[in-house]
């Protein structure tokens, strides 16, 4: 492994699923899995490929009771090529023997490569190299290229290359009991001399799918041999036979166009991915092109780490790769969310839930039209929000947890614990505080790029509708004369209810209520930003009755928050009651705690009864907000915490918390990182291991955790380094590690180009050129103006 490089040596089979995930390529339209080109899915190796926005639903009985399940559809796959000896065994298959292989992942050119050696029964060693892109700039194209080299042996090689449409969805080991087959076989054939061609249907939502391929082989780059075409059904491909000699090696080439009927500019995806192969360069030329656009790419995504700590840095640029594969360009025409799993496996059905809080810090500084595209995908979905608040009995928007196609709630109603083997409920669609988190990330974007043609056009029905919704959803408590919230859920997501309650929820959540608090003045700073015109549209489109925003003014008041008498922040009303759970006990019992849900349901308990958390829930506040904000929020409402307050609400919440998700490393980290700065480090580690060292024992083979991917770069940027848009200003409040020697990284703030050097002594700040208006730059006490080629340099105290 080096800064730009990772290298698999023989995973065996135990290894191979998260070997296949970590070596995905993708280019934000679609993704393929780094599975073997030889194998289908077998129970040791899964090849998937996955486009952004195509799913479908099946139905299955669960339990006595009918479920619809919406997923993310495995299209068909490209990869398949093989090949033979004579008329010895093809290889994948028994007879066929590896003798050595290595794996490795180019991440500055976006491209995989593999190094074999097999022998066959009769003694024949063949040498192979392989190499796949998933082209970054034309989005429907990807190549595998082979070269196969006899080593003690001539005569006759045979190469089978084709396509597959038999694929199903069959990813998820828990998910294996329910239906798995989305895809309808419409063609399956050949194309032409040397190509194949497929077309598919999803059973449910009607998108087609269309695949076309040529294979060639060459020989002194020429191409030879005799293509046959066959396959069996549902399987369309060719072979091709050629004479070899030992030594002398033969280099395959296979070109593959992907089209969905979900593309923009095209008549009908058969015909558009026949003409589009039909128009293609050749192989050299478009791997050319795809490791261009990578450069151009990572110029605007650059990182760097110098010092004795810089090993991070390949692990951060491992993760902005895969962010760059889910969410890239091309991103910026489709009609598609954040996938939390990204397009790297089928957990989670593909489906988007608030992932994308922790995306949007990344792009928002370095491609802000990505975020935009990703909040039009919410806008499209504010009449399916705006329903469901309706159905809820209250006006304004509420957001699903999980959202998919069309954005209605794609929560399961019931979850198979696979320690138990039982179904159980599943509520966690009370979770509301995505709605928060959807005005969060939209005002983010604002306060980044100061968009006014977005925020007054999207972005302020979005946060306008949001808010009417948490406003109708606080009630007004009159023995203590204040709002309170009841029967949500919150980030933790172990506690679903009280013990022995007959409903649903817990009470005054306190992330869901301090965040409902600032999306109040949020609404109303919405209002105040736009113009008298188009507030006057706005009022009149959304029927908006001038009483709502005095209720916004008085909810940021008088919000009733759980803060017991010591000055810790309460998880819920009534956390403190529960029992505290027995830590020692049950870490000799099970060693790993993560999901203690899991193991307290197969006991016959719940953790509703017990002060202890999957993830951070009252820290997620201090993630998204800063102790002044915070501060300014609790002191609005009339609570006056200790000074050590915050301190003593992480420290008692670390002591209660499983980090059953990969994203409790990194708001831990974020956390700790002003007074416990040895325990950030530790927990900034844990979250750059969350995929590579697959932390959860097995959970990264189904698709890599993009939250905590993108969130372990954002712990650099805007924990570690202090970086904050807030007010009009860039705000510097670094607590750099001086273990991680010095960062430099680039943003764009406001239109302009700047660059960032931090060190545990200095800031230095450096604007680009150009004729844009300077900007404000804050570093803790100090403040300066910043114009287009200037530079500006804070020395680092204690603070």
């Amino acid at each position: 492994m080096d800064a730009w490089t990772y290298r698999f040596d023989g995973t065996g089979p135990a290894g191979e699923g998260l070997r296949e995930a970590l070596c995905t390529l993708g280019n934000g339209y679609l993704a393929t899995r780094g599975a073997v080109p030889e194998c289908d899915a077998d129970g040791v190796h899964y090849p998937g490929t996955y486009a952004a926005g195509c799913y479908n639903r099946l139905l299955d009985t669960v339990a006595g009771g009918t479920v619809e399940n919406e997923s993310l559809v495995n299209l068909p796959n490209w990869l398949p090529l093989t090949f033979r000896a004579g008329d010895g065994p093809w290889l994948g298959r028994p007879g066929t023997e590896v003798l050595d292989e290595d794996h490795e992942l180019d991440l500055r050119g976006g491209v995989l490569s593999r190094r074999l050696r097999v022998r066959d029964s009769a003694g024949r060693t063949t040498a192979v190299t392989q190499l796949r892109f998933v082209h970054m700039r034309d989005p429907h194209v990807c190549g595998l290229r082979v070269t196969l080299t006899p080593q003690d042996w001539s005569g006759t090689l045979t190469v089978r290359s084709g396509l597959d449409a038999t694929v199903r969805n069959r990813g998820v080991e828990r998910y294996r009991g329910l239906s798995d087959r989305h895809l309808t076989q419409l063609t399956a054939g050949p194309l032409g001399a040397d190509g194949v061609a497929c077309s598919v249907e999803t059973g449910q939502s009607h998108v087609r799918v269309a695949l076309a391929a040529n294979t060639r082989v060459l020989l002194d780059g020429r191409a030879t041999g005799v293509a046959r075409a066959g396959g069996e059904p549902g399987r369309a491909e060719q072979e091709i036979t050629v004479p070899v000699s030992a030594g002398r090696r033969i280099t395959v080439e296979k070109l593959v166009v992907v089209h969905t009927a979900r593309d923009n500019a095209i008549s009908e995806p058969s015909v558009e991915a026949r003409e589009h192969l039909a128009r293609l360069a050749g192989f050299e030329t478009l791997l050319y092109e795809h490791r261009l656009a990578w450069r151009q790419l990572w110029r605007r995504f650059s990182f760097s780490l110098r010092g004795p700590q810089s090993p991070a840095l390949p692990v951060v640029r491992l993760h902005l790769f895969h962010l760059l594969q889910t969410v890239s360009d091309h991103s910026a025409d489709l009609d598609a969310g954040v996938p939390a799993r990204g397009l790297h496996g089928e957990a989670y059905r593909g489906h988007v839930l608030w992932d994308e809080l922790f995306v949007f810090p990344i792009l928002n500084l370095r491609a802000p039209v990505l975020s935009r595209a990703l909040l039009r995908y919410r806008y499209r979905r504010l009449p399916r929000a705006r329903a469901a608040a309706a159905d809820d009995g209250r006006p304004g928007a509420m957001y699903p947890w999980q959202s998919g196609s069309d954005g209605r709630e794609e929560s399961q109603r019931l979850h198979l614990n696979p320690l138990s083997g039982r179904w159980i409920a599943d509520v966690s669609r009370l979770q509301r505080h995505v709605g928060l988190a959807v005005a969060y990330n939209t005002w983010q974007y604002y306060e980044v790029t100061g968009d006014r043609e977005f925020l007054g056009r999207d972005g302020a029905e979005m946060i306008i509708e949001v808010a009417r919704y948490f406003a109708a959803l606080a009630e007004h408590d009159d023995a203590r004369d204040r709002y309170v919230i009841r029967g949500v859920m919150g980030p933790d997501e172990f506690h679903t209810g009280y013990p022995g309650a007959d409903r649903p929820g817990i009470d005054n959540n306190a992330y869901t209520n301090i965040l409902t608090v600032w999306l109040m003045l949020r609404a109303l700073d919405v209002l105040d930003a736009l113009g008298a015109d188009r507030r006057a549209e706005l009022a009149e489109t959304l029927h908006l009755d001038p009483a709502e925003p005095r209720r916004w003014a008085d909810i940021s008041r008088r919000m009733f928050v759980p803060v017991r008498p010591d000055g810790i922040i309460e998880q819920f009303e009534g956390y403190a009651g529960l029992a505290e759970l027995d830590w020692p006990t049950y870490r000799d019992r099970y060693g790993d705690v993560r999901r203690l849900d899991r193991i307290l349901e197969s006991e016959g308990d719940t953790p509703n009864r017990y002060q202890a958390s999957k993830q951070a829930d009252v820290l997620m506040l201090f993630y998204l907000l800063s102790a002044d904000e915070l501060g300014e929020l609790l002191h609005r409402l009339g609570y006056r915490l200790p000074a050590d307050a915050i301190a003593r609400t992480v420290e008692y919440y670390l002591a209660r918390t499983a980090h059953g998700s990969t994203l409790s490393a990194v708001v831990h980290a974020w956390v700790l990182a002003r007074n416990h700065r040895e325990e950030a480090l530790r927990y900034f580690v844990e979250a750059l291991c969350s995929d590579v060292a697959d932390i959860q024992g097995g959970t990264t083979a189904e698709g890599i955790h993009l939250a905590a991917m993108a969130g372990s770069v954002d712990v650099l940027q805007r924990c570690f380094a202090g970086l904050e848009t807030r007010g009009g200003a860039l705000l510097l409040n670094p607590y750099w590690p001086r273990q991680l020697g010095v960062l430099e990284f680039d943003i764009r703030y406001r239109g302009h180009r700047i660059t960032l050097r931090i060190s545990g002594a200095t800031v230095r700040v450096t604007a680009g050129p150009g004729r844009l208006p300077p900007i404000r730059v804050n570093c803790r006490d100090e403040a300066v103006e910043l114009g287009p080629g200037e530079v500006v340099q804070f020395p680092l105290h204690p603070a």
